[in-house]
């Protein structure tokens, strides 16, 4: 099949697991034979007339990334503006795809909804959509403030215009129903994969040393990181010495330092900002636990990534992470927002060191067969196959009734 797969993130432009995402599902299906194309995007502040859209293969994709039109909007503060923007950018790189015709467009997420839905009426092929994450599920439901509104109005449109849609979890497929539903395409799940080959697994050896935990990802509220600091004082009492390293970087960074301020946990709190792929590796081969204690979590594949170290997980059972981490089996779960609940598990793990290798080794096998890229990327390819372009009703023209002029003589 030829594939055309639209992301606003792709190496090496890559803020966060989709562009990782879509750059594995990409490479896979060009080892699986077939065609893919992905349009995405220059690094913020290529200057189009320096640097123009490029047209480049890396690893058998063939990567078009459109240079931004002059503009003087950011994403941090005119967030819908930069879209439409990055989004008639797209458009126009895709027009000019004259020596090529996709089966499918794959749209990634709702920043794409613009270039995606125009590029399949343009081919008049199906749009087959990932919803990574919705703006009412970071929110907990609840779509407040003008820019929320219209983000969520985005991901409606992108839904219901979609032939075919994917989510990484049943959790994900079922928020997405609720709030769009009903009417809807078809809904499959295909979660998101890992490749093991760049996770090294390190066997946890005892050790005389305080223990170590770690936090890495994006630092967000609905991450839950405060909670995983206010939970650090109950676990140092039974485990004293205790620390906790946040590796990330993101919004609620002075939040996070104020309340590890505020708990009397500064110095046992490690903040190392964002940390490079060799460090990161370094950080989870050296905890005795990864905790993710997340508020909102479509899938989260830093629990993956976790797990191929051999890091023993210590998650919430919220969304995806639910599915991803088998309590008691792959890792030890607690519910969202319980700090005394997220305490009792770090202990747990902590208490029984060779109990929580047991869980790791268990976690970093399922990874090999339900986590696989291939197995991703045939799923998905099932999904194209199968996806049917959908009868749209065209936009009536406006009538222009002739007049004659006015007789001014």
């Amino acid at each position: 099949m030829k594939i055309l797969m639209v992301s606003w993130e792709y190496p090496p432009v890559v803020i966060g697991g989709l562009g990782r995402h879509v750059h594995h599902l990409a490479t896979d299906l060009v080892a699986a034979g077939h065609e893919v194309v992905v349009l995405s995007r220059r690094p913020t502040g290529t200057d189009p007339a320096s640097h123009p859209t490029t047209d480049t293969v890396s690893e058998g994709v063939r990567v078009i990334a459109a240079a931004q039109d002059p503009h003087e909007f950011t994403f941090g503060t005119d967030m819908m503006a930069w879209t439409l923007a990055m989004g008639h950018s797209m458009v126009r790189a895709g027009f000019s795809l004259s020596d090529w015709q996709p089966d499918v467009v794959h749209a990634h997420d709702w920043l794409v909804a613009h270039p995606a839905v125009a590029l399949a009426e343009f081919f008049d092929v199906p749009l087959v959509s990932t919803i990574h994450a919705t703006e009412a599920g970071r929110h907990s439901g609840w779509v407040s403030g003008a820019v929320s509104r219209q983000v969520h109005a985005l991901e409606s449109w992108l839904v219901h215009e979609s032939d075919s849609l994917i989510t990484c979890s049943a959790s994900m497929r079922e928020e997405i129903t609720t709030l769009f539903g009903p009417g809807l395409a078809e809904i499959t799940v295909i979660p998101n994969g890992i490749d093991t080959d760049g996770w090294p697994f390190a066997k946890r050896l005892p050790h005389d040393g305080a223990p170590e935990l770690l936090y890495f990802g994006r630092l967000e509220y609905e991450k839950g990181v405060h909670d995983a600091i206010a939970a650090l004082p109950r676990i140092r009492r039974s485990h004293p010495g205790t620390t906790l390293t946040i590796a990330g970087d993101g919004t609620q960074m002075d939040f996070l330092v104020e309340q590890a301020r505020k708990n009397r946990v500064l110095k046992a709190t490690n903040f190392v900002g964002r940390v490079d792929h060799s460090q990161l590796l370094t950080l989870l081969h050296r905890a005795d636990a990864a905790v993710l204690p997340s508020h909102y979590e479509p899938f989260g594949i830093v629990a993956l990534e976790a797990a191929a170290t051999g890091t023993p997980l210590v998650t919430s059972n919220v969304g995806g992470l639910g599915e991803a981490v088998i309590d008691g089996d792959t890792g030890l779960s607690f519910p969202p927002r319980d700090v005394a609940a997220l305490a009792a598990a770090v202990r747990a793990a902590l208490d029984d060191p060779a109990s929580a290798q047991q869980r790791a080794e268990a976690a970093r096998a399922r990874l090999t067969g339900d986590f696989a890229w291939p197995t991703v990327a045939a799923n998905t390819a099932e999904v194209y196959l199968s996806a049917k372009r959908g009868e749209r009703q065209p936009q009536p023209r406006r009538v222009i009734v002739e007049r004659p002029l006015p007789d001014y003589g």
